[in-house]
């Protein structure tokens, strides 16, 4: 169900839209800009009432098929017809799935730039890029020629469970950051791919994903056992590229003893 605020901002959009739109075949002076009600209803199969209702911030249902038809009969753009969905809380059925693609450019050149530990994730959180101290500090992950998946090393590789003390608890912890990026993917069958095979493959991620944990990815002391470095502590910062916004970009600052942020 929509909040009130929601409410408004969909109507105020529709309405924005239905009075730029161009009428069919209609010349010389009209009192209403662009579509009347009954004439964006008409194009849209749908009724006068719904469209009132939606302008007026009512309590409406809006199907995504009745979404997608408005979207065709105000000649939205892409991103105009992806805004109406999300106001109105439904998925649109149409939606390209995400092309596949490098990791951007701007995330390449900012985790190249940094000094400290720093890398980049897609949306099933294969490491895409990492500097060279991110490959030094997660070794069995970023090194060698294998799949650098975040959660198959977390939950699958016992370089992790020396790298990460209390090791259960963070991991536990990823799994519910990356559910809460799940909600936005899960249409996408690489993501459900990757799912169903660390739920056969580990037990824990089996266990934790079925209890439904969800949790931003926020900042905070990230500490670490390194083999040859010993212990380690960052203050984790993580940040999404305005471009791609499912990539992030995971900065490691190096945190000195009694300087520790909150978790």
């Amino acid at each position: 169900m929509l909040d009130a605020d929601q409410r408004r901002l969909l109507g105020e959009f529709v309405r924005a839209h239905r009075e730029r739109a161009r009428p069919d075949g209609v010349g010389g002076r009209r009192r209403t800009p662009g579509l009347r009600r009954e004439e964006l209803a008409a194009r849209a199969g749908i009724s006068a009432t719904w469209c009132a209702w939606i302008e007026q911030g009512r309590t409406v249902q809006a199907s995504p098929g009745a979404l997608g038809r408005l979207a065709l009969a105000l000649s939205l753009s892409p991103a105009e017809r992806a805004y109406l969905f999300e106001l109105a809380g439904r998925l649109d059925p149409e939606a390209p799935p995400e092309p596949a693609a490098d990791a951007p450019a701007s995330l390449r050149a900012v985790v190249t730039a940094i000094d400290h530990p720093a890398y980049g994730l897609d949306r099933l959180w294969n490491a895409c890029c990492w500097n060279r101290a991110a490959a030094r500090l997660f070794r069995g992950w970023l090194d060698g020629d294998h799949q650098r998946n975040l959660l198959r090393f977390v939950f699958l590789h016992d370089a992790a469970r020396t790298l990460i003390p209390e090791w259960e608890d963070r991991a536990r912890r990823l799994l519910a950051e990356f559910r809460a990026d799940y909600g936005h993917s899960f249409r996408d069958a690489r993501v459900r791919g990757l799912v169903d095979s660390l739920r056969r493959e580990s037990r824990l991620f089996a266990a934790a994903w079925d209890a439904q944990g969800v949790q931003h990815r926020a900042g905070g002391l990230r500490s670490f056992r390194h083999p040859d470095d010993g212990a380690l502590a960052f203050a984790q910062h993580t940040f999404s590229p305005s471009e791609r916004p499912d990539y992030k970009l995971v900065m490691l600052v190096p945190v000195l003893p009694g300087h520790a942020p909150d978790a």
